[in-house]
């Protein structure tokens, strides 16, 4: 593949954490990557913390439907004369509806990896014009189907997109100390929470911007377990601040963070007694990780939540906040399971798929071809 050239759009969180392992598979054929990204949550922040080079290309619209489609027209008219002269020989996404249209509209040979077609405005412009889409068997084919999948474009894997980067991961307990100049974290002392994607297509009829069941969660927590640390991580300034009032009166304990970014995630999930959240992709990690997890997620549970379950992941899905703190408090009461902290979960991981391998493969058989025609 030496001297194709790649474009990437990272256009979430999760693409960014996610996609980390197959830039550097690209980079070691000595591909030329051009790696666009938006300007949503902390996109920005974990492409800046791994040291991936990026070209910064719109934003995200918002709650609104109209917002969206404003910054998808907008997004499309900066990202089109880039990716010209450019002039890449693949295309590869998770969920860019921009990125996809103009590769498209290029004729450039395209895959996506998608486990999200509960994201059904999106799908539905996504699933038609991509050549390959990489999803795991957990999740009904039905569903990619519905919303204008080919099956015959739609490669499967056993597995879930999170197995992507959990399976490279080494424990590092040395980001514990003073983290982020404010903390220092010690083992199985800390509780991680996480707010629900309320900009999200498919919560919008469901949450206000700034809303999270956060608020409610925390303050009973809280007061049985005063002297743990509490790191809350919210999706936008909207969030932050709905947050910072309603829980203002805690942050002067010391012990209380809220903030949009937390570098080293994955660390402070494997490190924490429990993980909180109310999207699906952190408590995915922290229960792949062997930590105790609770979604709180506002709707049915994903079929990923399920595989994880039936596979004997400690996670559960909790919607009601009553339930949500008894469950907590079981599991701070009985504290960290013996060997907690150890490499363990990593022999249950290495029996299932991970689809940046089955990404890599298809894109490099696809250029190789391109190649001997």
């Amino acid at each position: 593949m030496k001297e194709k050239k790649i474009w990437i759009d990272v256009e979430q969180p999760k693409t960014g954490i996610m996609f980390n392992p197959l830039f550097k598979r690209f980079q070691e054929e000595n591909v030329e990557l051009l790696i666009t990204a938006r300007d949503y949550d902390s996109t920005y922040k974990i492409l800046e913390h791994h040291g991936i080079e990026h070209v910064k290309v719109g934003r995200h619209g918002g709650a609104s439907r109209y917002g969206k489609l404003e910054t998808y027209v907008d997004r499309l008219k900066e990202l089109l004369p880039l990716v010209k002269n450019f002039s890449p020989d693949h295309f590869i996404t998770f969920s860019s509806i921009e990125g996809t249209r103009i590769a498209y509209g290029l004729a450039l040979p395209s895959i996506g990896i998608n486990d999200e077609p509960r994201n059904i405005p999106v799908c539905k412009l996504l699933f038609p014009f991509l050549d390959k889409i990489i999803t795991p068997k957990c999740i009904p084919i039905e569903l990619y189907i519905k919303y204008h999948a080919d099956k015959e474009k739609i490669v499967r894997y056993d597995g879930l997109d999170e197995i992507a980067w959990i399976s490279e991961y080494k424990p590092n307990s040395n980001i514990l100390n003073n983290y982020l100049d404010k903390f220092d974290l010690e083992k199985g002392t800390y509780i991680l929470m996480r707010s629900e994607p309320s900009n999200a297509c498919y919560l919008i009829d469901k949450l206000n911007p700034e809303e999270t069941l956060i608020s409610r969660i925390f303050p009973e927590i809280y007061k049985h377990f005063p002297n743990h640390k509490y790191l809350l991580s919210v999706r936008n300034d909207l969030q932050e601040n709905f947050l910072k009032k309603e829980l203002g009166t805690y942050l002067s304990e010391g012990n209380v963070l809220i903030t949009q970014y937390l570098p080293h995630i994955v660390d402070l999930c494997f490190h924490g007694a429990l993980v909180i959240s109310g999207g699906g992709t952190i408590v995915r990690e922290s229960s792949l990780l062997n930590v105790p997890s609770i979604e709180y997620f506002p709707g049915e549970s994903a079929p990923q939540e399920t595989f994880l379950i039936g596979n004997n992941f400690p996670l559960q899905h909790i919607r009601d906040p009553k339930n949500i703190i008894d469950r907590a408090m079981e599991i701070l009461n009985k504290g960290p399971e013996p060997g907690r902290f150890t490499m363990d979960f990593m022999e249950k991981i290495n029996h299932f798929e991970n689809p940046i391998k089955i990404c890599f493969d298809l894109v490099k058989k696809n250029l190789e071809c391109d190649i001997s025609s």
